[in-house]
């Protein structure tokens, strides 16, 4: 029996369902709570919390946070769940100090930091020169505030005249050297940790390993990588681990708790909602249990 579905993203972020939708659907399903997550923002909370007080359906207010990694043990992101209080969510201070630790990891910082990475590679001084001058963060701007892979692109073609398709893969493709993922340093996640009561939660640390296609996997890396990597984030204070989640096996799951029993991490779940069909919400959370183990964690957080 699911009581609290605490994985879901809506149109905030990148799903399907309006954050009213998304508190609507959980109470038609009966289940008691849901945690809003959208993709680093916190733009749904006030919607989804309104919503939860007319549906009778408890709101747990987070943001699934992308954590960036360049290293030979794996590049690429993962995610950490930060979870908070409605109290919280109605704390302009709070808000401001959450907005200023997520959008390093996004916008023009990351902007900056892959400008820089591509210079140092490829630019007229770097390792293996190919632009004839560096690359500006002003060149990828005149595109878009909310930059992408594709106005990398565009400005490397229509500014720097790089128009085969494989030498501009080369620069900004994910298998190369200056390649540098989306969201924030791990480091980056501490003054949060340390500081501010919110209950951090390492998301879906097995899907990486999920045997069958689809988007459960995406691009994450294996178990055997996460586990490398438990050390740091028990430093930076993770205090949970989401078990319960569509793309884990059995064994998974399994593994997963012997990891919540070592480390005394709360145990967590949900569907990681996305939409109606693929992604549907309520296949995945947790019961009574641990929900009630989870709500005194969340009670407990505060400055470490």
């Amino acid at each position: 029996m699911i009581t609290a579905d605490l994985h879901n993203h809506t149109t905030a972020s990148d799903g399907d369902l309006t954050p009213e939708e998304l508190v609507s659907t959980a109470g038609k399903a009966g289940i008691s709570a849901v945690g809003l997550t959208d993709h680093d923002t916190d733009a749904g909370i006030e919607k989804a919390l309104a919503a939860g007080k007319t549906q009778r359906v408890q709101v747990v207010p987070g943001v699934e946070i992308s954590v960036r990694f360049k290293e030979p043990l794996f590049t690429g992101t993962l995610h950490l769940l930060c979870y908070f209080s409605p109290q919280s969510a109605a704390d302009p201070r709070f808000r401001a100090k959450l907005k200023e630790v997520v959008k390093s990891g996004r916008g023009e910082k990351l902007v900056r930091a892959r400008t820089a990475e591509i210079n140092r590679i490829f630019g007229p001084g770097g390792k293996t020169p190919l632009l004839e001058r560096d690359l500006l963060y002003e060149d990828i701007a005149k595109y878009s505030s909310n930059a992408t892979r594709r106005h990398f692109a565009l400005a490397l073609s229509e500014i720097h005249g790089i128009t085969d398709k494989d030498e501009i893969n080369r620069v900004i493709g994910n298998n190369s050297p200056a390649y540098l993922p989306s969201g924030i340093a791990l480091e980056d996640i501490i003054p949060l940790a340390e500081k501010e009561p919110v209950l951090l939660v390492l998301a879906h640390p097995a899907a990486g390993s999920w045997p069958g296609e689809g988007h459960y996997r995406e691009v994450l890396p294996p178990v055997e990588t996460v586990e490398k990597l438990m050390p740091r984030f028990l430093d930076v204070g993770i205090k949970g681990i989401e078990v319960y989640y569509p793309g884990h096996t059995r064994s998974h799951t399994n593994l997963l708790l012997s990891w919540a029993k070592k480390y005394d991490l709360v145990v967590t779940g949900g569907s990681d909602c996305h939409d109606l069909s693929e992604r549907p919400f309520g296949i995945s959370g947790i019961g009574p249990e641990d929900w009630k183990k989870f709500q005194t964690a969340l009670e407990q957080a505060g400055p470490r």
